[in-house]
C-alpha cells in the first residue's frame, strides 16, 4: 500500500509539473518573439540618438565678451604694490610669512618670474580687462590685457593637461551648476536649463607657484583654487561676479576667499595688452 501511494503521488506531481510547463511555454514563446521583433527597432533607435550636447549648448549664463574690473574694495592691495610684510587679511602660516618676507622684486625679474603675481590665483585680483570667448564647444577661454595671460576652462575632463609641466594658469576643469530649490512637501523646482541662470564653477590645480598679491605673498604648486562666476543686470548694465577660494595648507592656515566685480564693455576699444610688470612697493 505504501508503495502504491508513493507511485500515485509521484504520478500526480509529474502531471502537475507537465501542466505548469505547458501553461508557461506559450507566454515565454510570446516574450521571445516580441524581443526578436523589437531588437532591430531598439538598435535603430540607439543609432539615431543625437551626440552629447556640448558645454556651449548647455551654458546656463553668457559670460562671453569684454569686461573691465571694478576696484571698489582692497584698493591699496590691488591698485598698488603693498610694502613687503603687509599680510593683512591673508591667513598666512609661518612658512608663508617666511617666504613673503624674503620677497625681492629685482630677483624675480632677473629670474624671469615677473609673472608670479599674474598666475591663476592672483590674476583675477589685478585691475585688468577680460576677453572671454569659446575656444571650442567645450572650452572657455579668458584672456587678460594685464600680463597678457590666457586661462582655459575645460568642460571635458579628457582635456586635462595635468601630465604636463605646471603653468602659471594651471589646469582648470569647469562645470555649469545650479542649486535646485524646494518648497512645501519637498516639491523641487528651478533645475538647470540652458540660458535660464546659474553659475559657472571652475576648479584649478597643477599651478606653477605664484603670488596671491604683488608683494610676494605665496601660494604653492599644491594649491587648489575653486571659483564661481555669476552674472546680473542693473540699470541696463551687465555685471560679472567672480568668487574665488584658495586652499593651500603649505602656506595658509585657512581658506583665502575673495570676490571681484566686472562690468561688460561693448567692444575692444579700451583693450590695452601689457606684459607682466610689478611696480615698486609703496612706502
Amino acid at each position: 500500500m505504501a508503495a502504491q501511494r508513493r507511485n500515485l503521488m509521484k504520478n500526480s506531481l509529474g502531471g502537475l509539473a507537465k501542466s505548469l510547463l505547458a501553461r508557461l511555454a506559450l507566454p515565454l514563446l510570446a516574450v521571445c518573439s516580441l524581443a526578436c521583433v523589437l531588437s532591430p527597432t531598439l538598435s535603430a533607435q540607439k543609432s539615431d540618438q543625437k551626440p552629447p550636447v556640448t558645454a556651449k549648448d548647455r551654458a546656463l549664463i553668457d559670460i562671453s565678451g569684454y569686461w573691465v574690473a571694478i576696484v571698489d574694495e582692497d584698493w591699496r592691495w590691488r591698485m598698488m604694490t603693498p610694502p613687503k610684510g603687509d599680510f593683512s587679511s591673508i591667513p598666512l602660516n609661518a612658512a608663508g610669512r617666511q617666504v613673503a618676507l624674503a620677497w625681492d622684486i629685482e630677483k624675480d625679474e632677473a629670474a624671469g618670474n615677473a609673472c608670479r603675481a599674474y598666475g591663476a590665483a592672483g590674476i583675477m585680483r589685478i585691475p585688468t580687462r577680460l576677453h572671454i570667448t569659446w575656444a571650442n564647444d567645450n572650452t572657455l577661454q579668458i584672456d587678460t590685457d594685464a600680463g597678457m595671460q590666457t586661462r582655459l576652462f575645460h568642460f571635458d575632463a579628457s582635456s586635462s593637461r595635468a601630465t604636463a609641466a605646471p603653468q602659471w594658469q594651471g589646469d582648470s576643469e569647469a562645470s555649469w551648476v545650479k542649486q535646485i530649490q524646494s518648497r512645501g512637501f519637498g516639491f523641487k523646482f528651478g533645475g538647470a536649463a540652458p540660458g535660464k541662470g546659474g553659475s559657472l564653477k571652475v576648479v584649478t590645480t597643477h599651478m606653477r607657484p605664484g603670488y596671491l598679491r604683488k608683494n610676494g605673498i605665496p601660494y604653492s604648486g599644491n594649491a587648489v583654487m575653486t571659483e564661481f562666476f555669476d552674472t546680473f543686470n542693473s540699470e541696463g548694465d551687465a555685471y560679472l561676479i567672480r568668487t574665488g577660494v584658495v586652499d593651500d595648507p603649505q602656506y595658509l592656515t585657512d581658506r583665502f576667499i575673495t570676490s571681484e566685480q566686472y562690468q561688460r564693455e561693448p567692444d575692444a576699444s579700451k583693450w590695452r595688452p601689457t606684459p607682466c610688470k610689478t611696480a615698486p612697493p609703496t612706502r
